[in-house]
């Protein structure tokens, strides 16, 4: 379902509906700055551009500022406008949303800083393989967590939250894999432990990847799943099958 649909467009003020239009296009914003600046902390890192990844440093407090922008807004309709139903769990899953990005965007900041250390070090020691792999997973985590978030799918949060366990399981025997050879060469300690942080940065993105999911659930269907086990969780308990949902305009729970 697109987010200029008209699930909360039909309020008799039109300064409201604009308020709330605003707030998810700034949520957007923020997530597109988000994105953008994992992208080039990674480029950065493995094609040895410390420009690129200085500019990445130095850029964190854009991100900041988005969110502190964003979170005054939804104080601001909480206290004019006395959202209920799907609106007030709109502006709740805004503000938890926007907490994720900014986290996401610490952790692009901290790839950064630690592909600066590695640059001038001369090289990555072991690893670059892992880190373009799991970055390519955790990046398109963050891509599709944005879309169905913009329009309302569920469906595509549930897999989302599905890809999780796959980067988890991909970060985890880098970590085995660079372990080993860190014990075989000890020289190598030093670049690999700059490795090791910014895989643990990239899992910790996906983390937040499947906190957005999730609060694409409660906000369209009302459903709190932070501690829901993904095994108890498919298309049919989400109340949809298929791809039915974002193909027929459905409109969030209104309870």
């Amino acid at each position: 379902m697109d987010i200029t649909s008209d699930t909360h467009s039909q309020h008799i003020s039109q300064q409201f509906n604009q308020d709330l239009e605003a707030l998810k296009s700034q949520l957007m914003a923020m997530g597109g700055l988000v994105e953008k600046q994992l992208q080039e902390s990674i480029s950065a890192l493995l094609e040895g551009d410390s420009t690129l990844a200085t500019r990445v440093r130095d850029n964190d407090t854009s991100v900041n500022d988005l969110q502190l922008k964003i979170d005054e807004e939804c104080v601001r309709i909480l206290a004019r406008r006395q959202p209920a139903a799907s609106d007030l769990r709109l502006v709740i899953a805004v503000i938890r949303a926007t907490n994720d990005l900014e986290r996401m965007g610490d952790e692009a900041n901290k790839i950064a800083r630690n592909a600066i250390d590695l640059i001038d070090a001369g090289r990555i020691p072991q690893g670059s393989v892992e880190i373009r792999h799991i970055s390519e997973h955790v990046r398109r985590m963050l891509r599709d967590a944005l879309t169905s978030f913009a329009r309302f799918d569920t469906e595509l949060a549930l897999s989302v939250l599905q890809e999780d366990d796959s980067v988890d399981t991909e970060y985890t025997s880098a970590m085995r894999s660079l372990s080993t050879f860190m014990m075989e060469d000890p020289r190598s300690i030093s670049g690999i432990l700059n490795v090791m942080t910014v895989l643990r940065a990239l899992e910790r993105i996906g983390d937040h990847a499947d906190n957005l999911a999730e609060h694409v659930v409660y906000l369209v269907k009302g459903r709190d799943i932070r501690h829901t086990s993904i095994d108890k969780l498919d298309a049919a308990s989400l109340g949809h099958s298929g791809s039915s949902e974002k193909n027929s305009g459905n409109k969030p729970d209104q309870g």
